[in-house]
């Protein structure tokens, strides 16, 4: 499958092109820079995972997937929150890698899995990853002491393993029980290694791979953001992954981050593509699609400005509550805590600073948070 593209610089792509050039060089300079850049990376990182299910048309709260990373869930996980949680770990596996790792050949398998490559294990925390010549992240096949969830890790390896090997052995009698007269069956099992429950047969992942990245060429002629908007438009024509079309919105962050665009982290481009009606985005004319996504990154960036502001504003105010505190006072490691999270909830800020919930609240009351849930229950806190 070939996408076609007749005018990448057409004069109806001009305004478009010119505001979201120059949001994203803002944002990006001030990113760089700011002193709540880790925070503002950290927060966007789960605004987008719930952003890109939005865009799916599903929901996910925010503060269920913030408990859900911290392995606090205050409920049973639902199909979505998972969802939103591989787009989460997604993110953060693109942050840590080189910038043009994503777009490898070698990237995209391990993005989506393939097998044989380095993306059937996870980093249970991300910032002990470490990461290898070509910016692949390297994991950690012993756990530590430290984890407190070492064993339930390792029943879930031990049960998948199982699964891996019923699976085998069910394709297995699959392979012996076929007809001779259907190799071509027999044939496309031994090269998926897969029985098709997940995957479907006629869809060739790889070859629409290849088509989509053959568009590669195109867009590293044209300005970076077109060429973003043009790959995000191939990737919806294409299809490449039905299972993780999400991946297509996260390609862009990195694309942009490839191109020193947006270079300081990896762009929400779910947060603002999320502000664009529907039928400009599934719009039949290519232009329009193009158009929308250009507003979609210069939306990005207009609320990423605001949200650094926003966190800005919100350090200084509470830096003024504890400036006569004690210098071994817990305050200031909530103040991070808070600002690296969308919220946060008691037990949360427990195991973070080592203290207990009653303390936890009472540090809360100090700092004067504001409550994010308003259920007695389960209570969060946050900052808007």
């Amino acid at each position: 499958m070939r996408y076609e593209i007749l005018d990448p610089l057409h004069p109806s792509l001009l305004p478009a092109l010119i505001a979201a050039e120059d949001g994203l060089a803002r944002l990006d300079e001030r990113a760089a820079r700011h002193a709540v850049a880790e925070g503002f990376r950290e927060r966007g990182q789960f605004f987008d995972a719930v952003a890109a299910l939005w865009v799916a048309g599903e929901l996910v709260h925010v503060e269920d997937l913030v408990l859900h990373d911290s392995h606090m869930d205050a409920r049973a996980p639902s199909h979505e929150l998972t969802i939103a949680h591989a787009v989460l770990r997604a993110r953060r596996r693109l942050e840590l890698a080189e910038p043009g790792w994503a777009l490898s050949g070698n990237g995209l398998d391990a993005l989506r899995g393939e097998q044989g490559s380095s993306a059937g294990k996870e980093c249970a925390d991300f910032d002990a990853c470490r990461q290898d010549a070509t910016g692949s992240p390297v994991f950690e096949d012993e756990f530590t002491e430290e984890n407190p969830l070492a064993g339930e890790f390792a029943e879930l390896d031990a049960a998948l393993a199982r699964s891996q090997r019923l699976l085998a052995s069910h394709r297995e009698s699959l392979v012996e029980a076929e007809p001779a007269s259907q190799p071509a069956f027999r044939d496309r099992q031994e090269a998926k290694g897969q029985l098709g429950l997940l995957f479907e047969e006629d869809w060739d992942e790889a070859s629409r791979l290849d088509a989509w990245r053959s568009v590669l060429a195109t867009a590293d002629q044209v300005p970076a953001t077109l060429g973003a908007a043009i790959l995000f438009d191939a990737w919806e024509r294409i299809e490449p992954l039905r299972r993780q079309h999400w991946l297509g919105s996260l390609l862009v962050g990195a694309y942009l981050r490839f191109r020193g665009k947006a270079a300081s982290h990896v762009l929400a481009f779910n947060t603002g593509l999320k502000t664009i009606r529907h039928d400009r985005r599934r719009s039949k004319d290519r232009l329009t699609r193009l158009n929308a996504f250009l507003e979609a990154m210069a939306a990005t960036a207009d609320l990423g400005l605001k949200e650094l502001d926003r966190l800005s504003l919100a350090r200084t105010q509470m830096e003024i509550r504890i400036k006569d505190r004690r210098s071994n006072s817990n305050l200031p490691g909530l103040i991070e805590l808070v600002l690296s999270r969308p919220i946060v909830s008691t037990a949360l800020i427990s195991r973070q600073l080592g203290v207990t919930p009653r303390g936890a609240l009472n540090l809360v009351r100090e700092l004067g948070l504001r409550e994010m849930t308003g259920r007695g229950r389960y209570r969060g806190w946050g900052v808007l």
